[in-house]
């Protein structure tokens, strides 16, 4: 039985929005095609219609979810304030303990590095962070805008991963806090 193509592109979004929440969870090979089938409410054998494997299908919620990272930042762009806003937002508990719908990098870096496959667009996606990350700091005139980017960026995303490592609450506070207060600039 054919699907009308506006009911098939919904599907295909939700496999593309639970798989990418499972992998920022529990890692690419934390999870399973059925895992992902189950929570959209699908049967495994739909899979096939949407994706080859699930390598593609990676590689798509990659994809997917870079792109909605990137448009939830094009407001933060616009001025050094709001950049800062949105650096301290991203340093909070709350996001600690959202991995499923939080940062990309900070969930699945170490996933990506052993990944061949997706990290082109995972490269794609730190080279776009790192441009708007840096255009408030053109506009405001401050020197080295690109390597300041970096500098923030890696600094977020790497208490964020410590934060969520730690097995000790006051510590990934901490660390939350004084990357906050390093990055408040």
């Amino acid at each position: 039985m054919r699907y009308p193509a506006e009911e098939t592109a919904e599907k295909h979004r939700q496999i593309l929005e639970q798989a990418s929440a499972l992998f920022r969870e529990r890692g690419f090979s934390g999870v399973s095609v059925s895992e992902i089938m189950k929570a959209t409410g699908l049967t495994h054998g739909t899979f096939y219609h949407h994706f080859d494997s699930k390598d593609a299908l990676i590689a798509q919620s990659l994809g997917d979810a870079s792109g909605k990272a990137l448009a939830s930042m094009e407001d933060a762009k616009a001025s050094t304030e709001l950049m800062q806003q949105y650096i301290q937002e991203y340093l909070t508990t709350a996001h600690r303990d959202n991995c499923g719908v939080g940062c990309l990098m900070s969930a699945l870096g170490s996933e990506v590095a052993r990944e061949p496959s997706v990290r082109p667009t995972f490269t794609r996606h730190v080279k776009a962070m790192i441009e708007i990350m840096a255009e408030p700091f053109k506009t405001a005139k401050k020197r080295n805008a690109r390597r300041r980017a970096i500098h923030h960026m890696s600094t977020m995303v790497g208490a964020m991963i410590l934060a969520r490592a730690v097995d000790d609450p006051a510590l990934s506070e901490e660390i939350l806090r004084e990357a906050r207060t390093v990055l408040a600039d």
